[in-house]
């Protein structure tokens, strides 16, 4: 495996991510970067069309986390994934194939609609990652 460069970043499922994100404002300072529903996303008109789909928040100094309103009621424990950006696709691409051997896939490293690459999948060891590349990154090779 080549030597990759990365940003990780916590991603927190919530069953309310904009009133979990407001605590965690109050509590650590910062701010709200950014939110996008479901329907500004992807144009979605069905009743998950106004839950976040994406959050950024900045907290005590400069921490990112981002959050999304989970699809269904939050299981018991944390809710918690690793989001791992890369600069290139292909560096995404050796990453998320590295993690899905002896894991399982949840949705494949592709385009999205919202204009990144984006997959996400459980490793061997339970942790579920998020793994993301610009669209502006680097073909495949």
């Amino acid at each position: 495996m080549s030597f990759m460069t990365g940003t990780l970043k916590p991603f927190i499922r919530s069953e309310d991510a904009r009133s979990q994100a407001d605590f965690y404002v109050q509590c650590f300072g910062g701010e709200i970067v950014s939110v996008l529903t479901h329907e500004q996303a992807m144009g979605a008109q069905h009743n998950l069309k106004d839950k976040v789909m994406h959050m950024c928040l900045s907290v005590a100094g400069s921490n990112y986390i981002f959050m999304a309103d989970s699809f269904e009621p939050a299981p018991p424990g944390p809710g918690i994934a690793l989001n791992m950006a890369f600069q290139t696709e292909s560096a995404a691409r050796e990453a998320f194939a590295g993690l899905a051997v002896g894991g399982r896939v949840i949705a494949p490293l592709d385009m999205q609609p919202f204009g990144m690459y984006y997959g996400e999948l459980t490793d061997k060891y339970g942790v579920t990652w998020m793994i993301t590349a610009e669209r502006g990154a680097s073909p495949k090779a």
